[in-house]
Parts: structure tokens; sequence; C-alpha cells
């Protein structure tokens, strides 16, 4: 599932294509995470195309079932799914390195058969669309404290393929903050101790 260090930092990979095999093996990390200490944050790395939503949501779902916060960074790419995995993590703790790029769009999908069954999958996609669209919605509106986008400027946005920067990304609202260095622990921890 995940190395010993990785489990001792509470970090997730999500590297490559989103579809079920992955989706599943990434809902067990979190799970197990969370089951080991469920007040301790989880951060999530995600270089990722994209890939299938019922498998993205399936990961999303449990991100926000949890109790354990968890924080994503964008390295690389994060596209499509993996743009609202980015966005989904916990507001403030969103972040993106500065040469990533994120890609939002609607769903994709494609199906063949009778008129009627044809019908029904564009039904399903719409209901999906709307799903997703909402999702970015709630959590762009979060990050910027007012509602500046409505359900129909995200329909809009997600119309067709919108790349973008991570400055780009970071004035939307899909990320809090563009990281150009770790920080190093013992900072991290002065910083903690001074805030408190």
């Amino acid at each position: 599932m995940f190395t010993q260090s990785q489990s001792q930092e509470r970090i997730i990979c999500l590297n490559g294509p989103i579809d079920d095999t992955v989706s599943a093996s990434v809902v067990a990390q979190l799970l197990w995470l969370e089951s080991d200490n469920p007040d301790k944050a989880i951060t999530m790395y995600i270089d990722s195309p994209g890939g299938s939503v019922t498998a993205g949501l399936s990961i999303y779902d449990t991100m926000t079932y949890i109790r354990s916060p968890v924080s994503t960074v964008c390295l690389g790419q994060a596209a499509s799914m993996g743009s609202l995995l980015l966005a989904g993590g916990e507001r403030g703790k969103r972040y993106a390195l500065p040469h990533s790029s994120v890609m939002i769009h609607q769903p994709l999908g494609g199906t063949q058969g009778p008129a009627s069954d044809i019908l029904i999958y564009a039904n399903q996609i719409q209901r999906t669309r709307e799903q997703v669209n909402e999702i970015y919605r709630h959590h762009l509106n979060a990050a910027l404290g007012e509602e500046r986008y409505s359900l129909r400027d995200v329909e809009e946005l997600m119309e067709r393929d919108k790349y973008l920067t991570a400055q780009e990304a970071r004035e939307m609202g899909i990320v809090d903050e563009i990281l150009t260095r770790r920080v190093k622990k013992e900072d991290a921890e002065k910083k903690k101790e001074e805030g408190a």
C-alpha cells in the first residue's frame, strides 16, 4: 500500500490516471491514516491527468468524510478529476508548486447503443456535471470568502478545457498558496509556538 516513511509522515501520493484501482488504494490509505490518528493531518501529493469521475468522487467523498484534515499539493499537473481533488483539500491547506498546472473542464463520457440507452446515459452525465460544478463552486467560494462564483459562472468556466498556471489557480481559489520551498520541521514548530 505505502511505505513506512509515507505512513509516518502521513503522505499519500496520487500519481497518474485516476481509475478504480488507484481510487481503492487512495481510499484505503485515507481510512487507515485516519484510524491511526484521526486528529493528525494527511498530505496528498497530486500529479494526475485526471480519469474516472466515479473513482475520483470516491476519493473526494472519503477526503470530506474522514476527521483527519487532508492537505493537497499539486506537483506537475492536476487536471480534470485531479483538479477537483486538489480544490477539495482542507481550506487554507491547498498548495501548488510554482511550475505546476491545473486544468478544469466538464466531465467527459461516451456511450453507444439504442437511443433509449443513450438518453439514460446523457441524463446521468448531466447529473454528474451538476454535482462536479457544485463541488467546485463550494470550494472556490469558500477559499475566496465570498460568493463570487454562481453555478452558472462555474458552468461557463468548465465548458471547455481551461488550463491554469499555479498563480491563476490561486487567484481562482483552487489553491490557497504557491509553495517554493519546503519548510523545515523546526521552523514550522517554532512558527506554531509563536502563533499559540
